[in-house]
């Protein structure tokens, strides 16, 4: 038994010594691994790529040359002539005109309506008996004058030249004929007042408003009705201060005058159907729109006519006034416009010369501009002295000529090959693969 228990220890020993070894042995083969591992693994070795490929890009050439700018501005359409018909004598209103109501045309000298003459008539009557009355006093004062005149022939020595005028009348013939002035004065005052009781068209006009109908009693200062003017309609234009120096004015055409430093003077010019003078410049052409009334494609023209002189209040921008002939299109086919309605309008400005016009989206950051040239990208600086809707006009850093970049590049940067875009297959499979080269240096 003692012996059992003496074997005991010394398997507990050779069980511990086992698995030792046994672990010596696997750190030993992983370590081996590792030293292997490092010893195959490929050593990475530094290479320099350079990329040979072309961003393909569109380009249009820009042109220089002179153009007109086109300042897009809103205007309110306002009439020209817009009035407030009041009677001058007082009455009831017994007869309107079919044409005197709300939206009404009417031609000049037009009944519009009449108010009751009865009155002024029997003032004319009774004017016209006192004015008989004076003549016929008139026709008696003269006979007895000439009959004075051959009393005084026969007593010429006996009378005296003080009493003279008397004996010849002259006192009441002269008291006569101021009596008569006044009874033709009267008369043509009754016969003004029963004229007045018919209210005509000072013109030709559109019917806004009408106050008033038949039976209604009217006087001086009340309103009848509102009119206003078809031969031509008003737009108020707002335009930026900055921009005024590019709106071609009438006023301004008078610099035409002179020649050599010589006035030739307002005569030498004659004046045509619109009021223009030969050889004087018209106010800038103007574009009308108004998509909402007229449809996409129509459009109207207007004249600049002046410039108001003072700065609306609210928007601080300039007012400048247009003018539109036949604005409800009567005489052609042209859409009308319609009164305090907000239109778009398209002034042509003055001519800017030797410039370079393009498209606006083609004018990148800080006013640059991307060039072509030898195949590579230049990234110019330019001088843009005006923008409009549409447009930038260069003055200098484009030249005519030169292929402008209108693609949208991922990488910008001066010198940064460029391909142009063409029609061929080739090219267009170029395009879609964008492929790259690399060359290890």
């Amino acid at each position: 038994m003692n012996n059992a228990s003496n074997q005991r220890p010394k398997w507990r020993w050779l069980r511990i010594l086992g698995t030792a070894i046994t672990c010596l042995a696997i750190l030993g083969a992983s370590a081996a691994a590792v030293v292997v591992i490092n010893k195959t693994e490929p050593t990475a070795q530094q290479i320099n790529a350079t990329r040979k490929s072309s961003a393909l890009v569109n380009t249009i050439v820009a042109e220089r040359g002179s153009y007109a700018p086109q300042l897009v501005v809103l205007g309110t359409v306002e009439a020209a002539r817009d009035i407030t018909l009041s009677p001058r004598v007082s009455g009831q209103v017994v007869e309107l005109s079919k044409d005197f109501l709300p939206g009404g045309m009417v031609r000049e000298g037009e009944l519009l309506l009449r108010i009751d003459p009865a009155d002024f008539e029997n003032a004319v009557s009774i004017s016209n008996s006192e004015l008989l009355q004076k003549e016929a006093t008139w026709e008696i004062e003269q006979a007895r004058q000439r009959l004075a005149v051959k009393e005084l022939e026969m007593l010429e020595s006996t009378i005296k030249n003080t009493n003279r005028s008397l004996v010849l009348r002259e006192p009441q013939i002269a008291s006569i004929k101021a009596e008569i002035a006044a009874a033709k004065a009267a008369l043509a005052r009754a016969q003004l007042d029963l004229d007045r009781t018919e209210v005509i068209a000072p013109f030709d006009a559109q019917i806004l408003s009408r106050s008033v109908n038949i039976g209604s009693q009217v006087g001086p200062g009340d309103e009848l009705g509102r009119l206003i003017g078809l031969d031509e309609y008003w737009i108020m234009a707002a335009v930026p201060v900055r921009n005024l120096r590019w709106v071609q004015f009438p006023e301004a055409a008078e610099e035409e005058r002179m020649v050599d430093g010589e006035d030739l003077g307002s005569d030498t010019f004659a004046e045509d159907a619109n009021g223009f003078q030969d050889g004087m410049v018209e106010g800038s052409r103007v574009l009308l729109r108004d998509p909402d009334a007229w449809g996409p494609d129509v459009t109207r023209e207007g004249r600049v006519e002046r410039m108001i002189g003072t700065l609306d209040q609210q928007t601080r921008l300039a007012r400048v006034l247009i003018t539109v002939n036949d604005p409800l299109g009567r005489e052609s086919d042209l859409p009308p416009l319609i009164l305090d309605t907000l239109i778009e309008t398209r002034i042509e400005g003055r001519m800017i010369e030797d410039v370079v016009r393009l498209p606006r989206e083609f004018v990148r950051d800080k006013d640059t501009v991307w060039v072509m040239k030898d195949e590579k990208l230049e990234i110019r600086d330019t001088e843009v002295i005006f923008r409009d809707a549409e447009y930038a006009y260069i003055r200098s850093g484009v030249d005519a000529g030169d292929e402008i970049v209108t693609t949208t590049l991922a990488t910008v940067a001066t010198g940064v090959g460029l391909r142009k875009i063409t029609n061929d297959a080739e090219d267009d499979d170029d395009a879609k693969d964008a492929e790259s080269e690399e060359t290890t240096e």
